[in-house]
C-alpha cells in the first residue's frame, strides 16, 4: 500500500508539472503574439508602411498609436469578460483575434480599417497582459514563480527579436507578405497554447462591490504613478526608433531594423535580469534603480553620442521595458502580503493606468512629431521627463514613509508572508 501511495503521488506530482510546464509555455506565446507581435512589429513595419504609400508618416504612426488605445480597453474589459466567461475561452479568443488583425493589416482597404484593425490587436494584447500570467502562475510551485513569471514576460521580448530578424526578410517579399508571415506566426503559437491553460480556475472572480480600504494607499498610488509614466516614457524607443535611424538619421530600414533587434535582446533578457536584481535589493530599490538608469537611457538617442550609444540605448530600453513589469508586479504583492485577495485587481488596475498613459503619450507625441516637423529629439527629450518624474515620485513617497515603521522589502521577506498566508 505505501509503494502504491508513493507511486500515485509521484505520477500526481508529474502531472502537476507537466500542466505547469504547458501553462508557462502558454503564457509565454500569449505575451508573445499579443504584445511582442501584435504591438512591437509594427515598429520596423512603420518605414516599410510610409516608403509603400499605404499611408503617410504621420497617419502611420497615429496607426501605432491605435494600439495602445486598443490595448487600454483591452486592460480594462480582460477581468470582467474572465468574469463572464472561461479564463481560459478569453485567452483562446484574444490570441485569435491578434492572429485576425494581422490577416485583416495585410489588405489595408482604408485608414478606418487598418485602425480598428490595430485597435483591435491592441484590446487582445490588453486582455492577455491582464489574464495570462495570473491564470498561469497559480499552477506552479511558490519556489518557480519568480522564473515562471520571467520566462511568461519573455515572450515580449521574443517578439520583438522575432519580428526585427523576420520582418525585413519578409519584407523583401513585400509589405502585404510580412504582414501574412505575423498572422501565420501567430496562428501556430496559437495553437501551440490551445490546450495549455489551466481549465480548473473556470471564471475570475469579481472584484468585490464595497472593497475594503487598502493597506499602505500612498504606496500603492505612487506605485501606479510610476508605472504609468514608465509606460508613456517608452513610446519614443517603442514606436519611432526604427523610423528614426531608417529615416532621420539616414540609415535605411536595415540599419534601422538591426537596432531593433537589439531592443529585442534587452526586452528578452530584462525579466530574468530584473528577477535577478529584485532577488538582491528587493523590488522597491530595483524599481528605483531602473528609473535612474532609464532616465538616461531614454535621451541618448536626443543627444548624438554616436552608434554605440544608441546601441546601449536600445539595449538598456527593451530591457527595461519587459524587466519592469515583473518588478512592479513583485512590488503590488510586496505591497499587499497582508491581503492577497487584492493583489489581482491591484495589478489590474496599475496595467490599465498603464495603458492609458501610453496611449495618451503615444497619441501626444504623434501629434508632436506631425507638428515640429520630425524632430524626433523632442520625443525622446520628453520621453526622458516622464522617466524622470516617475524616479522623483518614488523618491518622495520613499521620503514620505520613513517616519513609519519599516516593513520587509524583498523576495525572501514576501515569500516568508505568502508562507504565513498559506498557514
Amino acid at each position: 500500500m505505501d509503494r502504491l501511495a508513493a507511486s500515485t503521488g509521484t505520477q500526481t506530482r508529474r502531472r502537476g508539472a507537466w500542466q505547469a510546464g504547458r501553462s508557462v509555455v502558454a503564457g509565454f506565446c500569449a505575451s508573445l503574439v499579443g504584445i511582442g507581435l501584435a504591438r512591437f512589429a509594427y515598429t520596423p513595419l512603420l518605414p516599410a508602411i510610409v516608403e509603400a504609400r499605404w499611408f503617410d508618416a504621420s497617419l502611420a504612426a497615429y496607426l501605432g498609436a491605435a494600439n495602445l488605445a486598443g490595448y487600454l480597453a483591452g486592460a480594462l474589459a480582460g477581468r470582467p469578460l474572465a468574469a463572464r466567461f472561461s479564463t481560459a475561452a478569453v485567452l483562446r479568443a484574444m490570441m485569435l483575434l491578434a492572429t485576425a488583425a494581422f490577416f485583416a493589416c495585410a489588405y489595408p482597404l482604408s485608414f478606418w480599417w487598418f485602425f480598428c484593425w490595430r485597435l483591435l490587436s491592441g484590446l487582445a494584447g490588453g486582455a492577455l497582459m491582464v489574464l495570462a500570467a495570473p491564470a498561469v502562475l497559480p499552477q506552479v510551485p511558490a519556489s518557480r514563480r519568480g522564473l515562471a513569471g520571467g520566462i511568461v514576460f519573455m515572450g515580449v521580448g521574443a517578439g520583438v527579436a522575432l519580428s526585427g530578424t523576420l520582418v525585413p526578410f519578409w519584407l523583401r517579399s513585400g509589405l502585404r507578405e510580412a504582414w501574412l508571415g505575423l498572422a501565420v506566426l501567430s496562428l501556430l503559437l496559437s495553437a501551440l497554447a490551445w490546450k495549455g491553460w489551466p481549465q480548473d480556475a473556470a471564471r475570475a472572480p469579481a472584484p468585490p462591490r464595497r472593497p475594503r480600504p487598502l493597506a499602505r494607499p500612498r504606496a500603492l498610488r505612487a506605485l501606479y504613478a510610476q508605472y504609468a509614466l514608465n509606460a508613456a516614457a517608452w513610446v519614443p524607443h517603442m514606436l519611432f526608433l526604427v523610423d528614426f535611424v531608417a529615416r532621420g538619421l539616414g540609415q535605411g530600414l536595415q540599419a534601422g531594423a538591426q537596432y531593433w533587434v537589439l531592443f529585442g535582446a534587452g526586452a528578452t533578457a530584462g525579466p530574468v535580469l530584473a528577477g535577478l536584481l529584485a532577488d538582491r535589493a528587493g523590488f522597491g530599490r530595483a524599481l528605483r534603480l531602473s528609473f535612474v538608469v532609464e532616465t538616461f537611457a531614454v535621451a541618448i538617442p536626443a543627444l548624438g553620442l554616436g552608434p554605440a550609444w544608441l546601441m546601449a540605448s536600445s539595449v538598456a530600453v527593451g530591457a527595461f521595458v519587459t524587466g519592469t513589469v515583473p518588478l512592479v508586479l513583485g512590488r503590488v504583492h510586496e505591497l499587499l502580503a497582508h491581503d492577497p485577495a487584492r493583489q489581482g485587481p491591484a495589478w489590474s488596475a496599475a496595467t490599465v493606468g498603464f495603458a492609458l498613459f501610453q496611449a495618451a503619450a503615444a497619441y501626444g507625441l504623434s501629434f508632436l512629431f506631425s507638428r515640429s516637423g520630425g524632430d524626433y529629439a523632442q520625443l525622446f527629450l520628453a520621453g526622458a521627463g516622464m522617466m524622470g518624474l516617475a524616479l522623483l515620485i518614488d523618491l518622495a513617497a520613499s521620503a514620505g514613509g520613513r517616519g513609519r515603521a519599516a516593513r520587509p522589502d524583498g523576495p525572501a521577506a514576501f515569500a516568508g508572508q505568502a508562507g504565513k498566508n498559506r498557514q
